[in-house]
């Protein structure tokens, strides 16, 4: 019975082993790294978006989301073998999406924090231009 246990344990941890909670910093968003942005157009207006990073709004204003259109359009933008972050407002968006994310096989990293924690740490946002 705890090797049974045990094989459960270990086999939901290498479902999960591809994605990464990550305090969001500066250092990480100037590190190269792609970065998709799941917020909705109204915040990126709002309060600009990460320089490079990718807009793709997940929920909309009311809370609703197309899950298969976000990932047709993820797919034009990163690889799942191919480790990306997620940002939104405050890192509660990208906590469920990333998980989401992770099950479909994909290697992603949630910047908690969101863009508001990285504003409050000095940085400044570029404009978003739809």
């Amino acid at each position: 019975m705890l090797k049974h246990g045990f094989l459960i344990l270990l086999f939901s941890v290498l479902l999960m082993a591809d994605l990464r909670h990550v305090d969001v910093s500066e250092d990480i968003v100037k590190s190269g790294i792609k970065i998709i942005d799941i917020r909705t157009p109204a915040e990126w207006k709002e309060t600009g978006i990460v320089e490079n990073s990718i807009p793709i709004m997940f929920f909309d204003e009311q809370s609703h989301y197309n899950a298969e259109a976000f990932i047709a359009e993820l797919n034009k933008h990163v690889k799942k073998d191919r480790e990306f972050a997620l940002i939104c407002r405050t890192g509660n968006r990208t906590v469920a999406v990333s998980e989401f994310l992770s099950k479909q096989g994909y290697k992603v990293i949630n910047l908690k924090g969101g863009i508001k924690r990285l504003m409050s740490q000095g940085y400044v946002p570029e404009p978003y231009k739809p």
